[in-house]
């Protein structure tokens, strides 16, 4: 039988945050840009659409502006902040005891709701994620560092509109 080991404890939010602010100087300094997923995600649909239509991609600008002509969708520092994401992510499971699949849920709800109701809230984040021109590790940390507006407004729309429907839920959580 296999030994289960106790998680280690997460570290200091304080210092998370320190180390988050320097990782985002850096992506800034080395790239150019800051820190998000949904270019990457964007980037890498239009290398999905690429693969099997080629000329949709060439013909279409939003498509093009990213994969058009000689230039490869996946070739922007984006793809490898959103490949180092998951593989630090991985690495960091791994040896904090971490690793395993499970589904977070209170006891008033299916794994099937469960599932169903984060693959919803999936798609209208990724919605919104386009509509607001970046996604919110890209609104939040990126677009809040260099103090844009229409980030901060985000931000703020984001957590008060969290908390407005935490109401409504809450009941399946506890």
């Amino acid at each position: 039988m296999k030994k289960i080991h106790e998680p280690k404890p997460f570290i200091n939010p304080y210092l998370a945050g320190f180390m988050l602010g320097i990782v985002l100087f850096l992506a800034f300094a080395l790239t150019h840009s800051g820190l998000g997923a949904s270019g990457a995600i964007s980037r890498l649909q239009v290398a999905t659409v690429g693969l099997f239509f080629p000329s949709h991609v060439d013909q279409v600008g939003y498509f093009a502006a990213m994969g058009g002509g000689d230039r490869h969708p996946l070739d922007h520092s984006s793809i490898y902040l959103l490949l180092g994401t998951f593989l630090g992510g991985f690495i960091s499971a791994k040896f904090n005891g971490r690793l395993r699949l499970e589904i977070f849920k209170g006891p008033r709800i299916t794994n099937f709701s469960r599932i169903a109701l984060a693959l919803l809230g999936g798609a209208i984040m990724g919605y919104g994620a386009r509509f607001a021109r970046g996604c919110t590790s890209g609104q939040a940390l990126t677009g809040g560092a260099v103090l844009s507006a229409g980030s901060w407004t985000f931000m703020f729309s984001v957590f008060i509109g969290g908390y407005l429907v935490a109401y409504f839920v809450r009941k399946l959580w506890n």
